[in-house]
């Protein structure tokens, strides 16, 4: 699902300075030139360090958190709250490398044997010891049928407590990325005993506590606001949160800007960075940058004329990418040929991105050429005149994409229409076939928590679990699994991106640009990463004043 190396080699990032500046909207191939970009913001992994603490800090989402069960799902909104309130097994640091977390150590002491050493000290929130037990009960809640980050445990044949700190797991292959996963939602690490007591009520308002992070929820106002509060018997104490207390509210993109320009906001990272525009002016909020997996993508469904790749593929050389961009990101993002962002290229860079620069069938302003080519993709697939629809949840961003697509359809001879699907139920693409019945795409932001492109294209595997049904192709299982077990990076490299390659020829979900991190803060305040790691980084703990 949208989700996250080797234990002691913290293998970095890698962003080298032109993918950063492709990032950002200044490079001079196919994005914004400097001098057109409405605001320069600083790219890196972090703010400024905090001076000192603060009592109480607001923080808008771009939406209402659904649920703190991520095994039923995990929104943004969802994963910011709760990349502060649960421990994972292991961490993702903010320049988006790998640290330890319950697990103090993690070991491949083979090929399909990894063991992972569990901190006897870590406590949740009822002060009840983290167990071992607790430990491999949450991995197998995560890995369970059906269970949102069950795609996560592919590879696992088994998981047993081996030791009064170890738990064993035993794969069918060698897993290169699966240590990633486990900083991610698939492993948090979780209470058993409150989820059994609190039954179906678990993760909603109200619920108690499950997690053992540096903050706990204490109210959670359905429709108004969530609050966390720094977790004084917090068992790390290498973690002193700066912040005693986040109040999250939620709103669109103008009302967001409008509250931290009102002071009534402190911060908020950005859905759309094409919002950070409206603060290009401002002595009070500053806009910050860093390195993303993040990709905005047009997601398929199995329904009508998508199901042939030969339509996917003339939709795709068809759409404007740059003037999305430029409409529903002020220029602040790039159009994109991937449905993964640069920020997981975290190894074989330049391999990345030579393969990146080949591709083709994503153009980011059709020519005339690649527009003759889409009507003829279309005429031969006796497609012409047939009727698409496109979602949207409404958002100034979705829109933009979703009129584009539209546009793009038109113009090459298909009929086109926009369905509204309201923002609280429009995540629901991902787990509800019926609402998936009802349109052919939906625009939506897609990250994965690793920094190896592979985390994302395992989702074109025919049991996947966000595929949908428009791709099967067994020579593609055959290369995911053959990528999985390649611990040499750069012959998983190559595999990837022949994996990458096979994605966009056949056009499985449409990429349309990709956006950095974006975080606008008062600058009263500061201390957070810039990065995408606030998604699963307990970022709050660094949260603090900017004055002494």
């Amino acid at each position: 699902m949208k989700k996250s190396l080797q234990t002691g080699a913290r293998v970095a990032l890698g962003l080298s300075a032109a993918a950063a500046l492709a990032l950002t909207g200044c490079s001079g191939s196919g994005g914004s030139s400097a001098e057109s970009t409405p605001l320069e913001a600083p790219f890196g992994d972090m703010t400024p360090a905090a001076a000192g603490p603060i009592d109480s800090v607001t923080w808008m989402l771009g939406s209402e958190p659904t649920t703190m069960d991520s095994d039923i799902d995990a929104t943004t909104a969802d994963d910011t709250v709760l990349a502060n309130v649960c421990d994972r097994l292991m961490q993702v640091q903010p320049d988006l490398t790998l640290g330890n977390g319950i697990a103090s150590e993690a070991e491949w002491i083979d090929d399909t044997h990894v063991v992972f050493t569990i901190r006897q000290d870590a406590t949740f929130h009822d002060g009840s010891q983290v167990s071992t037990g607790d430990v491999l009960w949450s991995m197998q809640r995560h890995a369970a049928e059906g269970a949102a980050e069950s795609d996560e445990y592919q590879n696992v044949v088994s998981m047993d407590q081996t030791g009064d700190d170890q738990i064993t797991v035993t794969m069918t292959q060698p897993d290169a990325i699966f240590l990633q996963a486990m900083a991610g939602d698939g492993g948090i690490v979780w209470n058993p005993r409150v989820i059994e007591a609190e039954g179906d009520d678990f993760g909603g308002p109200g619920s108690a506590s499950a997690c053992s992070g540096p903050y706990q929820i204490t109210a959670w106002e359905p429709g108004s606001q969530l609050t966390i509060e720094k977790f004084d018997e917090y068992w790390n104490t290498d973690i002193d949160a700066s912040a005693e207390q986040v109040v999250f509210r939620w709103a669109d993109e103008s009302a967001i800007a409008n509250s931290l320009t009102a002071g009534e906001a402190q911060g908020a990272y950005l859905e759309n960075a094409g919002s950070a525009a409206a603060f290009a002016q401002s002595a009070d909020v500053s806009v910050f940058q860093g390195p993303s997996t993040n990709a905005w993508v047009l997601e398929t469904t199995d329904r009508g004329i998508l199901t042939d790749a030969a339509v996917r593929r003339a939709l795709s050389l068809a759409l404007d990418r740059e003037g999305v961009a430029a409409a529903a990101f002020s220029g602040l993002a790039q159009p994109w040929k991937t449905p993964v962002g640069a920020g997981a290229w975290g190894y074989e860079v330049e391999a990345f991105e030579a393969a990146f620069d080949e591709l083709d069938g994503a153009p980011a302003t059709p020519s005339e050429d690649d527009l003759a080519q889409a009507e003829q993709l279309i005429a031969d697939a006796g497609a012409a005149g047939e009727q698409l629809v496109v979602a949207s949840n409404g958002s100034s961003s979705h829109n933009v994409i979703a009129n584009a697509l539209v546009a793009a359809a038109k113009g090459i001879g298909l009929e086109a229409e926009i369905l509204v699907v309201p923002q609280a139920q429009y995540g629901d693409f991902y787990s509800d076939a019926e609402l998936r019945g009802q349109a052919d795409l939906w625009p939506d932001e897609y990250y994965i928590s690793k920094n190896d492109p592979l985390g994302f294209y395992k989702n074109g595997k025919s049991d996947a679990s966000v595929n949908f049904g428009v791709f099967q192709d067994p020579e593609y299982d055959r290369i995911v699994d053959e990528a999985y077990a390649a611990t040499d990076d750069a012959e998983r490299a190559e595999l990837t991106i022949d994996l990458q390659q096979r994605w966009v020829e056949n056009a499985v979900w449409i990429p349309v640009v990709a956006t950095p991190s974006t975080l606008v803060m008062s600058d009263a305040v500061t201390g957070v990463p810039s990065s995408a790691a606030f998604i699963y980084y307990p970022w709050a703990a660094d949260l603090g004043t900017a004055e002494g």
